[in-house]
């Protein structure tokens, strides 16, 4: 097969992470693969998959990926490729796709829904999205919420809508070795949130919590985003910038998840997280939002905390801290969660479905 996936952009997130393990798995069982970025911007994920030979099409660097330049330069791409299967994620690269089908030959066009919810989640754009997802053959939804908030939107008609969790890489993540040096200068208790600073994200409420924990707790914050400088001026209004250390962008999050004592996602809304995946995969207690995306992979497993109490999540990180029966209990639990979302099963559906589709 020759397959196209279509993304925004390869900044760091969980659905520019699927793209590029996608890409890496479907070229090695012997697929022809290429990635359209509609913001190009060099980035770690993009130098990766240039590494390792898979072709990617930037149509643009810091333009509105709304652009009519994005549709012109997909049906550009389209007419050029003659590909076998076209794969969209995020809204604009499926609405543009939807709009460019016809260039596309006998492609066939797939869609991962990768949020719960979403701005387009409303009643006067629900007679749209029924056109734009009609012209899809399928919609892979990452969860079953997922699933289930998407079908109500579009009135209970479930046009071509199944579900494949998403799924990580779990020997990679249990076989990381923690870096020792992340931790000569920190106290004694370490929290980590891995994710973007995204409005969807939230990162205030964690930093919140950390007024309500003691001197010898350190949070670390790793991602990029464009509500990074907002936490940053939180940390420092709340007179914690020596306790709340701001990473960036990281390729070795995995090690930098084994060297913390406590993992948390607070977030408003999650399609299924793969950074929570990732988290309750390293033998740490994994604390989580009680939202929907996150509340069907962490409950009974991990910690859930009401959305938005950070001294309700406080509470739980200083227990998991202190109690090293409970911490150990959490911990394994949620390793044993994990490994029911497996990277390589998530990807063999994937094809099965492109079979399926050019059948």
């Amino acid at each position: 097969m020759k397959i196209l996936y279509v993304i925004t952009s390869l900044r760091t997130g969980g659905a520019e992470k699927l793209v590029v393990q996608l890409s890496e798995f479907m070229k090695n069982r012997g697929h022809e693969v290429d990635v359209a970025l509609f913001d190009g911007e060099e980035t770690d994920f993009k130098k990766d998959l240039e590494g390792m030979g898979i072709k990617t099409y930037s149509f643009g660097v810091g333009e509105s990926i709304y652009s009519p330049k994005m549709l012109r330069c997909l049906k550009a791409l389209l007419r050029k490729g003659k590909y076998d299967i076209v794969h969209t994620h995020n809204s604009s690269p499926q609405i543009f796709a939807a709009l460019a089908r016809r260039s596309a030959g006998g492609a066939k066009f797939i869609h991962t829904e990768h949020n719960t919810t979403g701005r387009r989640r409303t009643w006067y754009f629900r007679l749209i999205d029924r056109w734009v997802y009609k012209k899809f053959a399928r919609t892979i939804c990452i969860s079953d919420q997922a699933y289930d908030n998407l079908a109500a939107h579009l009135g209970n008609k479930k046009i071509g809508l199944q579900t494949i969790k998403n799924g990580a890489d779990i020997s990679r993540l249990v076989s990381a070795e923690p870096v020792p040096d992340l931790r000569k200068d920190s106290p004694e208790h370490v929290v980590v949130m891995v994710a973007a600073f995204r409005p969807q994200k939230d990162q205030d409420t964690l930093v919140r919590a950390m007024t309500y924990l003691g001197e010898d707790y350190v949070l670390w914050l790793v991602g990029g985003g464009e509500r990074m400088d907002e936490v940053k001026s939180l940390a420092k209004e709340l007179s914690l910038e020596n306790r709340v250390k701001f990473f960036g962008l990281r390729m070795d999050v995995p090690q930098i998840l084994k060297t913390a004592d406590v993992v948390v996602m607070s977030s408003h809304y999650e399609g299924l997280s793969l950074s929570s995946i990732e988290g309750m995969a390293v033998g740490k207690p994994f604390i989580a939002s009680d939202v929907d995306g996150l509340r069907e992979i962490v409950g009974g497993a991990g910690i859930l905390f009401k959305e938005g109490d950070a001294e309700g999540l406080a509470s739980e990180i200083k227990k998991c801290c202190t109690d090293k029966d409970y911490c150990s209990a959490v911990a394994s639990a949620c390793m044993d969660r994990a490994r029911e979302y497996d990277f390589e099963k998530m990807a063999l559906s994937y094809e099965a479905v492109y079979k399926e589709v050019l059948k």
